[in-house]
């Protein structure tokens, strides 16, 4: 509505004129389900470093993968985490979860507790604690709690290597479209690794084999799931190169060896698979060396395509609510292009995208085309974006041969 001048005078007012920009919304805070015998239950507890998640759910002794996979977070490169604990482990916690034995009878084997199964999630009972229940607003438990945090852009749940669990985690992230999930292989592999078994098809998780060896205060060197300590190479690399440069060729800080050490010949099985190795390199340490998702659709082969597309679409979403409302016309059309074009050029400036200049590494088309009277008619607007990711060189190939004594390269 103009404003309305009654007296003489100058008048000073403020006009928004240009676009309002887009920020690029984190990548790298992630969603850590597990047990633990300390802390809240069904919560999940914003942790910013390893001391505060000490002084709230206890250390190795009180949770076993949930510790060391924050730990391994932490230790190499996060710095932010959402922590669920979903209850006290079984295994360690037996008698304040289970009735009491009855002693036994004479001549009877006396009753053993049910423990918990080293794999993850080996019961019924325990994947429904992962799983959880959505009773709404203050009311959800498991992997339903991470529901309520926008923040959260990687899952994990260190260990739980069950079909229901890691496709709850899958299932989450392909709803949500704004985050990722690492999962875990199970320690122990029945067979060759032509016979290690594989999460179901997704462009939203990546899956690591094998579990690292690390140091433990009270038990010496143990092995340990490697989705936690992964998570920090995620966010490591996120903040050091961006979420487009692939999280592979990276030392696990804080990892002593291997369960099984992988050849070469082994991953040219694996890796079609979409099953990432974690790998001795002969003079480089241990590092992660694979870069794919359980996708077999080429398009969304490789995490950091993938990742950068969920921050891309996320940024754009929660940037431009501003826009519901507003007069659906030519000019809210202009301004919008305009908004996503220049966020997009900053991307490409910072090597996300392909292309020698901005018109060849993404697109932005929203005009009378894509929104015909009878889209705006039913009150929608329609933006069509076209962008060329950067994919990494996962084969690099050096052709050598042999040249003539004296011979050089002709002009």
């Amino acid at each position: 509505m103009a404003t309305s001048y009654l007296s003489p005078g100058v008048y000073v007012e403020e006009v928004d004129r240009g676009s309002k920009p887009i920020e690029a919304v984190g990548t790298n805070t992630v969603g850590f389900l597990g047990e633990s015998m300390m802390g809240p239950v069904n919560q999940a507890v914003l942790i910013t470093n390893w001391s505060q998640f000490v002084k709230t759910y206890g250390d190795f002794t009180q949770s076993t993968h949930l510790a060391h996979g924050v730990y391994g977070f932490f230790n190499n490169g996060g710095s932010r985490c959402f922590v669920v604990n979903v209850g006290a482990p079984s295994s360690l916690d037996i008698e304040a979860t289970q009735p009491a034995a009855q002693p036994a009878k004479e001549g009877e084997k006396k009753a053993e507790p049910q423990k918990q199964q080293a794999a993850g999630g080996g019961k019924g009972g325990t994947d429904a604690l992962y799983l959880g229940r959505d009773g709404g607003p203050g009311a959800r438990t498991g992997l339903k709690c991470f529901e309520e945090i926008d923040e959260i852009s990687i899952v994990a749940a260190p260990g739980q290597t069950s079909a229901a669990v890691q496709d709850a985690l899958l299932t989450h992230c392909e709803s949500r479209k704004d985050r990722f999930a690492i999962l875990d292989s199970p320690e122990v592999m029945q067979g060759g690794v032509d016979k290690l078994p594989r999460p179901r098809d997704s462009k939203y998780g990546a899956y690591y084999f094998p579990w690292i060896q690390v140091y433990d205060p009270e038990r010496g060197n143990v092995f340990v799931p490697p989705s936690g300590h992964v998570a920090g190479v995620y966010a490591r690399v996120d903040n050091e190169r961006g979420v487009h440069k692939a999280p592979a060729n990276e030392i696990v800080r804080g990892a002593l060896g291997l369960r099984y050490t992988i050849s070469k010949g082994e991953q040219d099985i694996l890796n079609p698979k979409g099953i990432n190795c974690i790998r001795m390199m002969q003079g480089g340490g241990i590092r992660i060396w694979g870069a794919r998702t359980l996708s077999s659709d080429p398009s969304w082969r490789y995490i950091n395509v993938r990742r950068l597309f969920i921050m891309v679409e996320t940024s754009i979403e929660r940037a431009t609510q501003w826009v519901v409302f507003e007069p659906n016309d030519h000019r809210l059309w202009k301004r919008v292009t305009r908004t996503i074009s220049s966020f997009l050029t900053l991307v490409w400036r910072n090597g996300a995208l392909m292309g020698e200049n901005p018109e060849k590494a993404f697109y932005v088309k929203c005009d009378s085309e894509t929104n015909p009277p009878e889209v705006v008619d039913v009150g929608q607007l329609i933006v069509e974006i076209g962008l060329a990711p950067v994919k990494p060189a996962e084969f690099v190939i050096f052709r050598i041969g042999q040249m003539p004594a004296g011979g050089g390269v002709e002009e």
